[in-house]
């Protein structure tokens, strides 16, 4: 992503948390150059995967529900 001096002035913070949550380099143009901002630590993939939602419990009472009520052949 390119953005210009005054943009990462406007919201050099959320920008540097999504450099660091990404891993995803940003390039600032300023006066005609190019300077790149890039973690030091590549980011994880596990942590860039996003949030589901799950069932906790044991596995072996989902396999004895009983679903003959629901069931319509």
């Amino acid at each position: 992503m390119r953005i210009t001096a005054s943009k990462l002035r406007e919201n050099i913070y959320s920008l540097l948390d999504q450099v660091l949550t990404t891993g995803v380099p940003i390039e600032i143009e300023r006066r005609g150059r190019i300077i790149r901002l890039v973690p030091t630590e590549p980011a994880s993939k596990l942590d860039r995967l996003p949030q589901r939602d799950y069932l906790e419990g044991d596995p072996e009472d989902l396999v004895h529900l009983d679903w003959s009520s629901e069931w319509r052949p």
